[in-house]
């Protein structure tokens, strides 16, 4: 697959593409990285050559930090471009062809996948963490608003009820060896296993015939994925909640505090989100 994206760096071994997120400074959503997305989806969708997937990260901190939150409008304009037109204007809506996708795709997680970044990772088929360094949470709810992309239908199909409402309520990490207790991820590996264990599984997916693939794929889909309406729903409820004067309040003291620059609130923010002045 000839390739050349602004944030992805992609390389091509036997039906397996690894997808490397580069995005400085951390790795934030923004509407580069959901061009490159759009493009990245579309050519996989047409692809014969292309098997299987594997994302990871260039940063060893952060594998997608969170959205850009000063350039919602920007990055909802490029997600418009993924085919569904203004109606699909919504990031859930470009992870949805994520899940869809003919190919299998496979989230490699070393480092921070907070938000979107964790929405991102829940699209993919599967997801395997290095025990060490990989963190995952939803800290929408510390902000003001929902998870907007994905993180309410599918944790709340993996976790379960109780668990869903404390991870996303809650707004806190989750490191590795528990995502995989309560099923946010396949598993925890120690690092200095995980390549070598998704490479094998990658090949070995990507040595059987696609038509099965595919099929079963499609299938696993139809009984676990969440309706295209409920995505968009989620997306309006992220935008409305995000242009409210308390959410603007909110975003405003964490920028103060060095929100999306690489410093101690970015890689603490679980923890740092709730020293945040208690809401009216």
């Amino acid at each position: 697959m000839n390739a050349s994206f602004e944030t992805l760096r992609t390389e091509l071994t036997d039906g397996v593409l690894t997808a490397t997120l580069d995005a400085p400074p951390i790795n934030m959503i923004g509407p580069e990285l959901v061009r490159d997305l759009v493009t990245l989806l579309g050519r996989l969708s047409r692809t014969t050559e292309v098997r299987v997937v594997v994302f990871d990260s260039a940063d060893p901190d952060f594998f997608i930090s969170h959205v850009d939150l000063t350039k919602v409008a920007e990055y909802s304009a490029e997600a418009a471009k993924a085919g569904g037109g203004p109606q699909d204007a919504f990031l859930g809506m470009v992870l949805r062809k994520l899940s869809e996708v003919p190919v299998v795709t496979i989230a490699k997680l070393r480092g921070r996948a907070r938000g979107a970044g964790s929405e991102f990772v829940l699209a993919c088929d599967m997801c395997f963490a290095a025990r060490e360094n990989a963190l995952l949470g939803q800290p929408e709810c510390g902000f003001g608003v929902a998870p907007g992309a994905g993180g309410v239908q599918h944790l709340a199909r993996l976790l379960g009820r109780g668990r869903a409402m404390e991870m996303i309520l809650g707004a806190q990490d989750a490191d590795a060896d528990l995502a995989e207790r309560y099923g946010w991820i396949n598993r925890a590996l120690p690092d200095a296993e995980l390549d070598e264990f998704v490479a094998t599984l990658a090949r070995r997916i990507a040595s059987f015939p696609p038509a099965a693939i595919h099929s079963t794929k499609r299938a696993i889909n139809e009984l676990t994925m969440p309706p295209a309406d409920a995505v968009r729903a989620d997306g309006r409820r992220f935008q409305e909640l995000v242009a409210a004067p308390e959410v603007q309040d909110r975003s405003k003291e964490l920028f103060g505090r060095g929100f999306q620059t690489r410093g101690p609130l970015e890689l603490d923010l679980g923890a740092r989100i709730a020293e945040l002045p208690a809401a009216g």
